[in-house]
């Protein structure tokens, strides 16, 4: 099963959704349940997260699932709107853990050179060498000011692993827009980081 497929496979389960409905509804117990079911696709996406990274990289995959998980639990009142919906929150958490990381490494090394951590999607702006995690965030927040919508499409691609219909389905537009978001946001990014 491929990375993206292993999101939509979390979609069919309807055990998923009942688990984030009953978390909705103050169950705490919901989360434990839940952990089993979407452990397996968040260890894939964190892995291909840090895929590319140096090999004596102080995060590792299951850490940082670990930690974005507890994050999520740690909501006191979540109100999930279903899969897609926990999908893109745990894919932001997981961008803001691996920032913060990046941005402590090199905190560490005082002005050093700045840590690199790959997206194979970053390969889709056109950039010679692809853009460091500090670098693209700091773009990515600069660009969520300005096309809040268009930066979700991003954020949902490069931290979700989403496919085009998915995305779709989770902001409501059409395939045609999530498309045509995309195409803008490479253009945006790729004149931002170069």
């Amino acid at each position: 099963m491929g990375m993206n497929e292993g999101w939509a496979a979390i979609e069919t389960k309807s055990e998923a959704t009942q688990i984030l409905e009953q978390w909705s509804e103050g169950d705490k117990d919901a989360p434990a349940r839940l952990m089993p079911v979407v452990y397996k696709e968040l260890r894939r996406r964190a892995a291909e997260y840090l895929r590319h990274e140096r090999p004596d990289h102080t995060l590792q995959a299951t850490a940082l699932v670990h930690e974005a998980y507890l994050k999520l639990v740690d909501q006191s009142r979540a109100n999930w709107k279903g899969r897609a919906h926990f999908c893109s929150i745990a894919a932001q958490l997981m961008r803001r853990i691996l920032v913060q990381h990046a941005r402590e490494h090199n905190r560490e090394k005082r002005g050093g050179k700045w840590e690199k951590i790959y997206l194979d999607e970053t390969k889709e702006l056109g950039q010679e060498h692809p853009p460091d995690l500090v670098a693209l965030d700091d773009a990515l927040q600069s660009f969520a000011s300005s096309y809040p919508r268009e930066s979700e499409v991003v954020e949902l691609k490069f931290f979700g692993g989403m496919k085009t219909d998915e995305i779709a389905q989770t902001l409501g537009v059409s395939a045609k827009t999530v498309l045509r978001d995309w195409s803008f946001a490479k253009l945006w990014l790729h004149r931002e980081l170069t």
